[in-house]
């Protein structure tokens, strides 16, 4: 099997989300075009819930797979990793059986009474296949993960992306004569024959690959596997706290912010169009950088619990470090050029540069949550997952909160929205810090945070001369395009030498090693 170092797989995982980032954006734009903005809202409507089935069914246990995984493959144990497979595929039948069922009987409920639209009904009923499908593919991923093999997942994340826009435009278009309804369920079939391709592909490579033999004695290996069960809860149950506290949280704000700024004396449409713009516009571009920090995080569990089971703790914390300094140098250029050029980025991306002050407010302290994805990985990774999800719920509870308070005052309204996000993400950030320091006295060297400031007010100087050297970027989107190109090039050379790249990172990635 091909394994990867930490720096070749998060590579190829970064190149997978590049690819299925662009792919996504073309199926959007596929599915908006032929259904309409109604059609488009019934898909949009029963897509929080396809979220909510995918996070349920996961149930953590790609995180916990990777991590017992790769433990075992350090220590050379092939029968722990087969206890691991076993478990992990009777559990996975187990919960998918429950959830297709239950996720059938009520559906009808929740087009009903929670989306207040019955025709989303056909939508969520078409999605329902996806739940086996997933969980499968959720095991297997896991695997690979802890096999530090991170190419069938990359590449199966490709190929669900390209099935899913090749067959979207057929089936929606066919669909569409029947009502908006049926085109919208449509699109979700797209999805679940995506997914389904995707599986088939990755059941292929771990027949092609696996070393271990899962027909042998399997009611025996069941019997004995209790404790694998406990070690794989352990890290699956808390993990999947955490991401249901993050879709509980996302579904609280909109009713909690419309109730605050109508305290505030907002109006409905006032409320709509600036929770909206903050929604819309301002948090996919904050949220950008964090492809990479998500490959990062993947490919760190792994490598840190291989380190663990060696007890290699000198190598623990310089993985850390790395992961660190690697999600800084690609959220760096981000936080500069969102800070400086958020007013004709807004212009030319959606001709309203209107929010363009929540980007400049947001951007300096987004950088803390490109560290908060590794962080969280490292805790996983160190049996510390109960940790990280209390720090998600203190952080969840704080944010509310503080919207509450801050957004129903007339003298911040919206700006108090902003406030709160902020304050979450700082809060959980430095407490999933907090926890590395208390348990395995993790520090960040005094020096390494000296370069990242100067490394920010370097780029920050560099980039505000460029755009007064070049005033027409306001209004051009070519000159805009040019500074970005130069800065960026600019960028590269500092990052070589600040050394958050260095050359031993490089040499581990086959196009630059010379020995190869």
């Amino acid at each position: 099997m091909s394994k990867q170092t930490f720096i070749q797989g998060t590579l190829v995982l970064i190149v997978a989300g590049l690819i299925t980032r662009f792919l996504g954006f073309i199926n959007r734009i596929v599915v908006a075009r032929i259904m309409g903005e109604e059609g488009v809202g019934l898909y949009m409507m029963a897509l929080p819930t396809l979220f909510l089935v995918i996070t349920v069914t996961h149930f953590g246990l790609p995180v916990a797979i990777s991590k017992r995984v790769a433990e075992a493959d350090a220590k050379g144990d092939k029968p722990k990793i087969k206890k691991i497979l076993l478990v992990s595929f009777t559990l996975t039948l187990i919960l998918s059986t429950v959830f297709t069922v239950a996720f059938l009987f009520i559906s009808p409920i929740v087009a009903q009474y929670l989306l207040t639209d019955e025709r989303t009904l056909y939508p969520l009923y078409a999605i329902s296949p996806i739940i086996p499908i997933v969980a499968m593919s959720a095991v297997l991923r896991g695997y690979f993960q802890g096999r530090q093999n991170m190419k069938p997942q990359a590449i199966s994340q490709v190929i669900e992306q390209i099935v899913r826009i090749a067959l979207v435009a057929f089936l929606t278009k066919m669909l569409l004569p029947y009502g908006v309804e049926f085109a919208a369920s449509g699109a979700m079939i797209s999805v679940v024959i995506g997914e389904f391709c995707s599986l088939m592909y990755i059941i292929y490579q771990f027949k092609t690959n696996k070393r271990i033999k899962l027909r042998v004695n399997i009611v025996q290996s069941l019997q004995k596997a209790t404790g694998t069960l406990k070690e794989l809860m352990s890290i699956a149950v808390p993990t999947t706290g955490s991401r249901l506290v993050g879709n509980l949280t996302h579904f609280l704000e909109p009713i909690l912010v419309s109730q605050s700024l109508a305290i505030a004396g907002y109006t409905v449409t006032q409320s709509t169009k600036l929770y909206g713009e903050l929604t819309g516009y301002v948090l996919p571009l904050l949220f950008l950088p964090t492809f990479i920090t998500t490959s990062l995080s993947t490919a760190l569990v792994p490598s840190i619990s291989e380190a663990e089971a060696k007890k290699q703790i000198r190598l623990i914390h310089f993985r850390i470090h790395q992961s660190i300094r690697l999600s800084f140098a690609s959220g760096a250029l981000a936080t500069i050029v969102l800070f400086i050029f958020a007013k004709p980025i807004l212009q030319f991306m959606y001709n309203d540069p209107d929010a363009s002050h929540f980007v400049t407010l947001m951007a300096p302290f987004f950088i803390l949550l490109y560290f908060q994805a590794p962080l969280q990985a490292a805790l996983q990774a160190l049996d510390l997952a109960k940790q990280a999800m209390y720090n998600s719920i203190i952080g969840s509870i704080v944010k509310l909160a503080t919207l509450l308070i801050l957004a129903s005052q007339p003298q911040f309204g919206i700006a108090g929205v902003v406030l709160a996000i902020i304050v979450g993400v700082v809060l959980v950030t430095f407490l999933h810090f907090s926890v590395l320091v208390k348990y395995i006295q993790f520090r960040l060297p005094l020096v390494d945070i000296l370069k990242m400031i100067s490394l920010l007010l370097v780029t920050y100087y560099v980039g505000h001369k460029l755009y007064e050297f070049f005033p027409q970027a306001e209004e051009q989107l070519i000159s805009l395009l040019i500074i970005f190109v130069l800065l960026t090039g600019i960028y590269i050379i500092l990052l070589f030498m600040f050394r958050f790249i260095t050359k031993e990172e490089l040499n581990q990635l086959p196009f630059f090693n010379k020995e190869k």
